[in-house]
């Protein structure tokens, strides 16, 4: 039942928590350790920065100095004061408030902040009692904070009470705290009555004499009321958003698009006449694909923090509402047709929950709640409304019948498509479904479509344990080379101590590596490729063998991507694997190439090197073992075959392109030497002065046995083994030689990761993948 709104009643809670304060406190954190880290670890640069200040300051008279800091010290202990005198005077002493809650702890991290480095304690409290309290969004006030606290923290610069990183530090546990408690105690909201309202509507054509609360709980957090126009029967629909309510479970939308290829496209943060935009949008166009939904009559703001949008007011019962005897065939028939009429123009619901099916007084279905809907969507998207109708159906009246209303509407065959989409991760959590009825409706759809796709889609872009598996596995391998390096020299701590002119070419070789990749890929198809994709996919499939062993990902990536391309899958499959035979054989060219170039300027030294010996030895052990096992011998042998087969077909196409054959060789060729060439000028960066032979050896052998440990990426093992071959075929310490490692793996292993995560959405996103 509807309950009336007075005249003067808040139609809007009155704070409302942002997402984007608690995305500014959370990055103020992370800087505040990285300052930390930095004052740690580069104390001789800090020394010199103070240094410079005080010889700057030493030419300005001191009584000037003195009068300076008197002055900024008292006034920046005042300006709170002073502006908790007119909030009081306003009548806002809830503000007034929340400026001391920030405050208190704000001065207790700036003490947690200073055991571990001096901070300035002044201005931490008093910034973040004026950002909490509001100061900030005010021009004058604004101005004379930045005015007085910069003049106190250069003041105390200039005395040599405090250095520049505890200035820093001092500003950044404010900014933080102020954004914590915002986020907290929720800011101030649109103070929007009925009144205010119904003056808004007035302006967009409407009359509006009375309203109601909607029962129940909205979707997405959605303010609704019902407005009526004439007499006491409401006839709109009226949507109120405000910047909470509009930004509603961003945290939850942003990990499961991180997480799942069918997670909803919708931008997080939208402002509230955003949010309504997109909305708009999904509305007119479902109108104009001829479905039938709640009719927008209108959109508009309400100030800065609040928009409303107007419907047409739907009465009706939702399927959740309905008894058992009013879910009948003809019902579940027209949700199919409304849903088909949707799909036939790109448009996909994303939401057909229970709730978002509405029954009119005459029986005529229709789809609300298109918040989360696509526009153009894509075949996956579309595929999963046909999955979520289902189970949403199958819920209401067993499999058999779901099953069989949507092949009466929309045909056996694209009902079979969605039989991938089936899986707990493929419907909503809203649908109530569970994972036996998930089998019902797969087994329901098989035997009217026997021959429908029965492998589940992989909707999954990141597994929740595979992220953990790997940074585990990342900080396990590293605490394992610690132990093996050095008390004393703490390779870390070490990165620190890098020259940056040789660091700068160590990344021009990583970067050519990709580029070196990119030729090695395009040149063993003799398709024709788009070389920017193709680049892309090469950064993609670096982000792919994060998650995967011995560079799994990587291949799955380039085979994938050639299917999009038009090639044919066994072809496809041919190409790179004849990518890899080649690359294998130059790279055991290269190492006996190199060999003999390394022994011949290092003598009997490299050549009774214990790493190269054991390497050796290991190499034939192993393959002695996988020789000598039937079991192992057949496993070996079918995941090659899978692997390579048709690459000498392949091989013979690719001499009918004797130009794309040299680039792919040279690709292949140039891959292994500018990893080479990165970890020489690493070397150089630590102050080694290696041969480049050395190196090259010690990268092709170590670096192809320490991606051979079945780890996401091969962590741990390349480190350990590439830095123990390093130091034994250049003649250091291993202590000396792990740091260009780790340094050599942050450039070609660890920085392209974010870079080769976008590029895997966005090939995703162009079809590509």
């Amino acid at each position: 039942m509807e309950v009336p709104v007075e005249p003067e009643e808040l139609l809007l809670s009155a704070r409302a928590r942002r997402p984007e304060a608690l995305i500014r406190a959370a990055v103020g954190a992370v800087l505040i350790g990285l300052v930390l880290l930095f004052a740690a670890d580069a104390r001789s640069t800090a020394g010199g920065l103070n240094t410079d200040v005080a010889q700057q300051a030493a030419h300005a008279p001191q009584w000037l100095v003195d009068l300076a800091g008197a002055f900024a010290a008292t006034a920046v202990l005042l300006l709170p004061v002073a502006f908790a005198v007119r909030l009081l005077w306003q009548r806002e002493p809830r503000r007034a408030a929340d400026g001391v809650l920030a405050a208190v702890p704000a001065y207790g991290l700036a003490l947690l902040v200073g055991l571990a480095h001096p901070v300035l304690d002044r201005p931490a409290p008093v910034l973040a009692y004026l950002i909490t309290a509001g100061a900030a969004a005010r021009p004058r006030w604004l101005a004379a904070m930045v005015v007085l606290l910069g003049l106190d923290g250069l003041t105390a610069l200039v005395n040599g009470s405090a250095d520049a990183l505890a200035l820093l530090l001092s500003l950044l546990v404010g900014l933080t705290t102020a954004n914590a408690a915002v986020y907290a105690l929720g800011s101030p909201n649109a103070r929007l009555t009925t009144e205010l309202l119904f003056g808004a509507l007035r302006l967009t054509g409407f009359q509006p004499v009375s309203a109601f609360r909607t029962p129940g709980v909205p979707a997405h957090g959605q303010h609704r009321f019902l407005i009526g126009q004439h007499g006491e029967r409401p006839d709109l629909d009226v949507v109120l958003l405000d910047r909470e309510t509009s930004a509603a479970g961003f945290f939850r939308r942003s990990w499961r698009r991180l997480r799942l290829r069918s997670a909803p496209q919708r931008r997080s943060l939208l402002s509230p006449r955003q949010a309504l935009q997109q909305e708009a949008l999904l509305s007119y166009a479902a109108q104009a694909a001829g479905a039938r939904s709640r009719r927008l009559l209108v959109t508009a703001d309400l100030g800065p923090d609040a928009a409303f949008a107007v419907y047409e007011r739907l009465t009706g019962h939702t399927l959740d509402q309905l008894t058992d005897e009013e879910v009948d065939d003809g019902l579940l028939a027209d949700a199919w047709r409304q849903l088909d009429r949707l799909n036939a123009r790109r448009i996909a619901h994303r939401g057909l929950t229970q709730g978002s099916l509405l029954v009119d007084e005459q029986g005529a279905v229709h789809l609300v709640n298109l918040e989360d809907g696509d526009i153009s969507a894509g075949d996956l998207a579309l595929r999963g409304d046909l999955a979520q109708l289902l189970a949403t159906t199958a819920t209401r009246v067993g499999a058999e019948r779901a099953v069989a209303a949507a092949v009466g509407v929309i045909g056996a065959e694209r009902v079979g498509t969605a039989v991938p989409m089936l899986q707990p991760l493929g419907v909503l959590p809203g649908t109530g479904v569970a994972a036996g009825q998930l089998a019902e409706l797969r087994d329901a759809i098989l035997r009217t479509r026997p021959q429908a796709p029965v492998e589940p889609a992989r909707l999954e872009r990141l597994r929740t344990r595979t992220l953990i598996s790997v940074f585990g596995g990342a900080l396990a391998g590293y605490y394992l080379l610690l132990q093996f390096s050095s008390k004393q020299d703490n390779p870390l701590a070490a990165l620190g101590a890098a020259h940056s002119g040789w660091f700068a070419f160590a990344g021009l070789a990583a970067v050519g590596g990709v580029v070196a990749a990119t030729m090695s890929f395009v040149g063993f198809v003799p398709e024709r490729l788009n070389l920017a994709q193709a680049g892309l996919a090469q950064l993609a499939g670096g982000f792919a063998n994060l998650v995967t062993p011995s560079g799994v990902g990587g291949m799955a990536v380039g085979t994938r991507f050639l299917q999009r391309a038009g090639v044919a899958p066994r072809k496809a499959i041919a190409s790179v694997g004849a990518s890899q035979v080649v690359g294998l054989a130059l790279h055991l060219l290269l190492i006996m190439v190199f060999g003999y170039l390394a022994s011949v300027h290092y003598g009997p030294s490299l050549s009774t090197s214990p790493a190269l010996i054991t390497g050796v030895l290991a190499a034939a052990v192993l393959a002695l073992v996988a020789a000598g096992v039937p079991r192992l011998r057949r496993w070996i042998a079918t995941r090659l075959q899978s692997l390579f087969a048709g690459v000498l077909p392949r091989l013979l196409d690719l001499l009918q392109h004797p130009v794309k054959l040299a680039v792919g060789v040279v690709g292949q060729l140039l891959v292994s030497l500018t990893s080479a060439a990165c970890l020489y000028f690493c070397c150089l960066a630590f102050g080694l002065h290696p041969g480049l032979a050395a190196v090259t050896v010690a990268n092709l052998i170590g670096g192809a046995l320490g991606s051979a440990v079945p780890t996401p990426g091969g962590v741990g093992g390349v480190e350990l083994l590439l830095s123990g071959a390093l130091a034994q075929t250049i003649g250091v310490s291993a202590a000396e030689a792990l740091p260009p490692v780790l340094l050599f793996r942050v450039l070609t292993f660890w920085l392209p990761v974010l870079p080769g995560w976008i590029s895997l959405v966005w090939l995703q996103h162009r079809k590509a993948l």
